[in-house]
């Protein structure tokens, strides 16, 4: 292990993760023009670099590899269907879509790019897109079995989200409302066989205590799980705080107190209690701020969000979470965590989750209240720093304001793929100036010029975000004005990054820490994704 730190600006060492699009993706027109035979030779030497690259998960350079591949010879379809599936690693559906699309342009009859393009459509949240290609994919290869499978559950899926939508127009009753009819009406008590931690019992209500706390991680580490009543009250309690709290929650760091700002743990458990080894419990002198996505992907997110929600519960003013882009319906759906709720807790019980996690605030505005030793070019707000923690980043628009974050209405409120509240959860930094189309599918990417016209209006020092994967857990971006953070290493046990996390002092200095994986119990991530499309999702 390899815990390590570094103070100030400095620049981190990671390697972007993110590959640029090939000119050729907007350039590209196909005639019976000759590649050499050279070209061609280098073409498959660069091709089989990549293909190395990729068996080594080092998906950044394999994406690079076939793109110097498809310089040279834009007319092989197989280099752009391969960089397709590496960005797919990366998490760049929208650049793998365009690719998958442009080896369909080469070769009409590519199945396998027309199955990479159903893929993408799913990662993005068109299941009615997919199922075209899927179809695409059959006429080509009538006896492909798996992908007929994968068809027919994807039918299933859009089945079941019409239903829900159905039900939505019909007016479910509130989760919340519903969960405390059940426990007063004695259908939810804690069962006489249960031997594991108590909550507290004083005149009919529950209370949590730090031994609770710890004696349920070690009973989760023991592959046991809480009852169903003692979930539904760790999430009750956590929803009374976060139901006061603002869009934008204001954290103030006074004299001696540090805030520790967490990135993505993504249902990693066993990494998540490494991380809180190292960041310490929260207490008065020490917040700690877990800036979205707890959960999908890895396939112990009951686990992580039920130890988060009980830390917010007993210190509601030293907890503090931030609501990220897979802290929605329609993630959990697709990722895995609607399918470990049910199979832990059963539906009732993945329903309250999904409605509490409409009541995250949407970003955290942490504020020093000691100048800084030295100002330099800092960016400040009355002689002090402060910093925009939010999860995925900036807006469309440049006039947007604090206030105006502060102002959404998110309780019950999905993010959907447009406005503000699916902006601050799934826009990306972008190297080149002005914004672009996002590499994601959803949201856009915004460039330096954006942040620092954006930190300036609203007197910010800084935005520290999550949302991608970085090979050193961290990186400094922007000039120094956008920080991105991620705290899941080795991301679903095939990216090989670290894990890192960021500790900010009264005077807005700020401290990077790193630290590598964990070793968990045999089971793979997403492994509770439901109607058999788990293997799609990986």
């Amino acid at each position: 292990m390899s815990d390590t730190s570094a103070s100030g600006q400095s620049s981190s060492a990671s390697t972007p993760p993110s590959s640029l699009p090939s000119p050729q993706i907007s350039s590209l027109t196909l005639s019976d023009e000759e590649v050499s035979k050279a070209d061609k030779a280098h073409a498959v030497e660069l091709k089989a670099q990549a293909n190395k690259a990729f068996t080594s998960h080092d998906f950044p350079g394999a994406a690079k590899l076939y793109g110097d591949a498809i310089d040279k010879n834009p007319y092989d379809a197989t280099l752009w269907c391969n960089r397709a599936y590496a960005r797919m690693k990366l998490e760049e559906f929208g650049y793998a879509l365009a690719d998958a699309s442009h080896a369909i342009k080469v070769d009409p009859k590519y199945a396998k790019a027309y199955y990479r393009r159903a893929t993408c459509y799913l990662q993005i949240l068109k299941p009615q897109s997919a199922i075209a290609d899927f179809k695409k994919v059959l006429a080509l290869e009538p006896k492909n079995e798996v992908v007929r499978g994968q068809m027919t559950a994807t039918q299933k899926l859009i089945r079941k989200i019409e239903f829900e939508k159905a039900i939505e127009v019909e007016g479910e009753k509130d989760p919340v409302v519903r969960c405390q009819e059940i426990i007063a009406e004695g259908g939810c008590d804690v069962e006489s066989s249960y031997t594991g931690p108590k909550l507290t019992l004083t005149d009919g209500d529950y209370g949590i205590t730090k031994e609770f706390i710890l004696g349920m991680i070690q009973w989760f580490k023991d592959g046991k799980a809480l009852p169903k009543r003692y979930v539904w009250e760790i999430v009750l309690g956590a929803y009374k705080h976060f139901q006061q709290e603002p869009s934008l929650v204001d954290v103030e760091l006074a004299d001696g107190v540090t805030c520790d700002v967490i990135g993505d743990v993504h249902g990693q458990f066993y990494d998540m209690l490494h991380l809180y080894g190292m960041t310490g419990e929260p207490s008065e002198k020490h917040y700690l701020l877990m800036n979205g996505d707890l959960v999908d992907r890895g396939s112990w997110s009951i686990e992580v969000i039920l130890t988060a929600f009980s830390y917010k519960w007993l210190y509601p003013k030293f907890f503090y979470i931030n609501r990220g882009n897979h802290e929605a319906k329609d993630m959990n759906r697709t990722y895995g965590f609607e399918g470990e709720a049910k199979t832990k807790h059963g539906e009732q019980s993945y329903k309250l989750f999904a409605h509490v996690f409409t009541a995250l605030p949407l970003a955290t505005l942490i504020s020093a209240t000691k100048p800084p030793a030295t100002q330099g070019k800092a960016i400040l707000s009355e002689g002090l720093k402060r910093f925009f923690v939010v999860h995925g980043g900036l807006f469309s628009k440049d006039d947007v304001t604090l206030d105006d974050v502060r102002k959404i209405d998110r309780i019950g409120r999905q993010p959907g793929q447009e406005g503000l509240m699916c902006e601050l959860l799934w826009t990306d930094p972008q190297v080149a100036p002005g914004r672009g189309p996002s590499k994601r599918g959803v949201g856009i990417a915004f460039g330096p010029d954006v942040t620092r016209k954006w930190c300036t209006l609203n007197g910010v020092t800084g935005i520290i975000r999550s949302h991608e994967v970085r090979q050193d857990g961290y990186e400094i971006e922007h000039d120094g004005l956008c920080t991105t953070v991620f705290s899941a290493p080795n991301y679903v046990d095939q990216a090989g990054n670290k894990g890192a996390y960021i500790r900010i002092d009264s005077t807005g200095t700020q401290q990077y820490y790193q630290f590598d994986a964990s070793p968990h119990p045999a089971m793979k991530p997403m492994a509770y994704v439901q109607g058999g499309l788990g293997s799609l999702m990986m």
